[in-house]
């Protein structure tokens, strides 16, 4: 079969990020099903007693926070959200510390925010952070820090999230938890995907829950994110007992995104993959082609310019029909370049091809 190379690599994998949505962790009311994250935290505890660093992405901070708080409907203010997520995260925290405690493993608290991977000090910090804790046995338990996060720098929801954790510590396996064994095309179970296009998002079925944000269609957009830097994906049933297990035992659960080789550098990885685009240039057929043959962006290819930025932010390259193309740095602000009398040289750079990406439609971000 196509997939049992894949499968059988990951009785392999050194390295697992497992995220687990809010729907696998929490009951309807939102609090904590401690039975449930007990099972799930056994098989996290034995993956690593085998040799394997975890890493895992836990949703239910909000949920739990609303069950804390009496609250019967998710709110809607950013305020109560944040208050919400500042209770349930303590709560949440309180049950994996005791769970984890039973099975003699550590754990360590990160939360992150968007803007915290997009500013590349941070980012780095938080990669050392997480491969320090690793490397010493400890499980991270990370999350959004819901408590200080607002839309401008969220990360959407925690599939995406799960997806970049995975690309910052070159993980060797991410494994998304949902509440269905994959993806279904209507009684049946796909056992495998080799790529995300039309056909696949078009089986897609989501229904709306108050206590989670994502769903299947945000679980295979953010697993493209992590197959096409090289790391293979699973979507299985998190309230399947052994599902995890089963997983690295190279057995047929869930639906397998097959990973893409890939030779982008880390630094480009963070241009196109950690950093919200703060505008974008419309650029001339000249330009485009001038990109795609590895040369940077000149002020002659520039059409048109929108968004406000400064210099060094992140912006998104697209052609004249609106085809997104590339993502880079800037070396110019866009008071500069909306400026009428602003004349630069010929020759200068407003994009230098070292702080570009090039993209695909594969790579290109789902936020």
């Amino acid at each position: 079969m196509a997939q049992q190379p894949y499968r059988d690599a990951l009785k392999r994998a050194k390295r697992i990020v497992v995220k687990a949505g809010s729907k696998v962790l929490v009951q309807q009311s939102g609090r904590p099903d401690s039975r449930r994250i007990g099972l799930l935290v056994d098989e996290l505890a034995l993956l690593q007693k085998r040799g394997c660093e975890t890493a895992f992405v836990s949703s239910g901070a909000i949920g739990a926070g609303m069950d804390a708080l009496g609250m019967t409907k998710r709110p809607k203010s950013m305020p109560d959200l944040q208050m919400a997520a500042a209770v349930g995260q303590m709560r949440l925290m309180g049950v994996y510390d005791r769970l984890f405690a039973k099975r003699h493993c550590q754990i360590g608290q990160v939360l992150l925010t968007h803007d915290a991977l997009q500013h590349r000090e941070r980012h780095l910090n938080a990669r050392n952070t997480l491969l320090n804790l690793i490397a010493h046995n400890i499980t991270p338990i990370i999350n959004e820090n819901d408590a200080i996060s607002t839309q401008e720098i969220n990360f959407g929801d925690n599939d995406v999230l799960a997806a970049l954790v995975s690309i910052l510590i070159d993980a060797d396996a991410l494994v998304l938890l949902s509440t269905t064994n994959g993806l279904r095309n209507g009684r049946r179970r796909v056992p495998y995907i080799e790529e995300v296009d039309t056909g696949v998002l078009n089986l897609v079925s989501d229904t709306l829950n108050p206590l989670s944000t994502g769903g299947m269609a945000s679980k295979l957009q953010a697993a493209q994110i992590a197959a096409h830097n090289g790391i293979p994906v699973i979507i299985a049933h998190g309230r399947k007992t052994g599902a995890l297990t089963r997983i690295f035992e190279g057995k047929d659960e869930g639906t397998l995104l097959f990973p893409k080789a890939s030779n982008i550098s880390k630094r480009k990885r963070w241009i196109a993959f950690f950093n919200k685009a703060e505008g974008h240039l419309v650029i001339d057929d000249g330009a485009a082609q001038a990109l795609t043959q590895g040369k940077s962006l000149l002020p002659v290819g520039i059409i048109k310019t929108e968004g406000s930025f400064h210099i060094g932010a992140m912006l998104d390259i697209q052609t004249k029909d609106g085809t997104l193309i590339a993502r880079g740095l800037v070396e110019f602000s866009s008071i500069d370049l909306l400026d009428p009398t602003f004349a630069p040289p010929r020759s200068a750079v407003v994009i230098h091809r070292n702080n570009m990406l090039l993209l695909s439609e594969q790579h290109k971000p789902v936020y």
